[in-house]
């Protein structure tokens, strides 16, 4: 049977099942600005836009759809902002509020089906099972999960949900209709559906990734669709092309046990007050306090370490963060090492790589900083050294992992190195969309 034969009978799938759904994916719409919303009355109904901090120099990270109406988007300068939408109102990110409402959110969720899995702080994927799997009662079923969130969570709150065969396609789905949208991705609609898609439209397909694509003859959905399995390896260079072959034809299977986070880093905006290399030193610390925590959580070890700062200046920022002054300089470094997990380690190498910084005039006022643990490998992946039992690090490990219990259950700031003390209060809590910060 010829290749195209193979493909055209493959996105047939089973008559038995051509309408039937394994997941139900929920994306809360202008999460943190509908949070202020919710929690502050005189904000419904109007542009709002919640700022890292209360400074002219920095850039909007979330905005309501009353803002949006106006172009007012994630990465919007705050002047830039004023001049698109003159009535719109700045607030500060509230994180710890956010917080709560994330816990409220999977609660009202829950009280209609488990949730299989919270993807970021406001995204979480539902496993259908069952009769749930049937088109017309995953989306009553779906239904009932936007009026409980209404209900537990909050009236203003809103939420697009997608329903489809896997759980990358339920993403897909749930951004395919805004604000407040339905999708459902049956088996056999999926064809005509992706077909009219872009490939940024596509989950893990970055700027970067589009660009290679090009290169390689992939400018649109139809010719992505169109490559056989061996074709999407060679495509990717690694089994995600097997992956990405198996999802688009609505396959549904688990990643595995074996898969973890391939890297773990924090970053921190500056506020005015804070843009000195001393201050700037002493967040470094805390951020690698933190991700040294979620990495031995997960049972972790990293092999890099990277560390960048953005510097107020008059060059264009280069990749260092969009949440700080619209024109700045950029510094990053990133070392090698024998695979760690303890902080003394991990202090020598990031105090190394400090010491490599510029020093001249043009990078004098840090108003960004970001630190992360690269190359992580599972306990089973990790490699043993011949000075293991010589050096003290296993008796660090003990002793960072025996912190660790103590700052998961009563905060982070309760034991640390002596080196990282100073740098505990330096930083408040900045939520990325990609995780949920323990309540401590």
């Amino acid at each position: 049977m010829p290749e195209s034969a193979k493909q055209a009978q493959t996105l047939q799938p089973k008559a038995a099942s051509r309408r039937e759904l394994n997941w139900i994916f929920v994306d809360l719409n202008s999460f943190f600005a509908s949070c202020e919303q919710e929690n502050r009355p005189e904000l419904r109904n109007r542009p709002v836009a919640v700022v890292p901090l209360e400074a002219e120099t920095t850039c909007c990270i979330a905005a309501s759809y009353e803002a949006k109406v106006f172009g007012v988007k994630t990465g919007t300068l705050v002047g830039e902002a004023r001049r698109m939408c003159p009535g719109i109102v700045f607030v500060e990110a509230r994180h710890d509020l956010y917080v709560e409402f994330h816990h409220r959110i999977v609660a009202a969720v829950e009280s209609c089906l488990p949730v299989t899995a919270v993807l970021s702080i406001d995204e979480m994927a539902c496993r259908l099972l069952g009769r749930e799997r049937e088109l017309m009662e995953a989306l009553r079923l779906a239904e009932r999960v936007k009026q409980a969130i209404r209900e537990k969570a909050g009236g203003t709150l809103r939420c697009s949900m997608g329903l489809a065969p896997n759980r990358w396609l339920a993403k897909i789905a749930s951004d395919m209709e805004k604000p407040d949208g339905l999708v459902a991705l049956t088996p056999d609609l999926l064809g005509d559906a992706l077909a009219g898609l872009e490939l940024r439209d596509l989950p893990g397909i970055g700027a970067r990734t589009e660009k290679r694509l090009h290169a390689q003859g992939v400018s649109t959905m139809a010719e992505l669709l169109a490559r056989s399995r061996e074709q999407m390896n060679e495509l990717w260079g690694s089994v995600w092309g097997d992956r990405l072959w198996y999802w688009l034809r609505g396959e549904d299977f688990d990643l595995g046990e074996t898969e973890h986070a391939k890297s773990m880093g924090h970053q921190h905006v500056l506020g005015p007050e804070m843009r000195t290399m001393d201050k700037a030193w002493a967040v470094a610390l805390k951020l690698l306090h933190r991700a040294a925590m979620r990495m031995r959580k997960e049972q972790l070890w990293a092999s890099r370490l990277s560390v960048s700062m953005g510097f107020v200046g008059k060059a264009p920022v280069r990749s260092v963060s969009a949440f700080g002054p619209g024109r700045a300089e950029s510094w990053h470094r990133e070392a090698a090492m024998v695979e760690c997990q303890d902080n003394a380690m991990l202090i020598a190498v990031l105090r190394r790589l400090w010491e490599t910084r510029p020093r001249d005039k043009a990078h004098e006022q840090p108003f960004f900083v970001s630190v992360t643990l690269g190359g992580l490998v599972s306990e089973a992946e990790h490699s043993l050294t011949l000075f293991d039992d010589e050096d003290g690090s296993q008796q660090r490990r003990k002793l960072s992992r025996a912190m660790d219990a103590l700052n998961w259950k009563y905060g982070m700031s309760t034991l640390a190195p002596a080196t990282m003390m100073a740098a505990l209060k330096a930083a408040p809590t900045r939520i990325a969309f990609a995780s949920i910060p323990e309540m401590f």
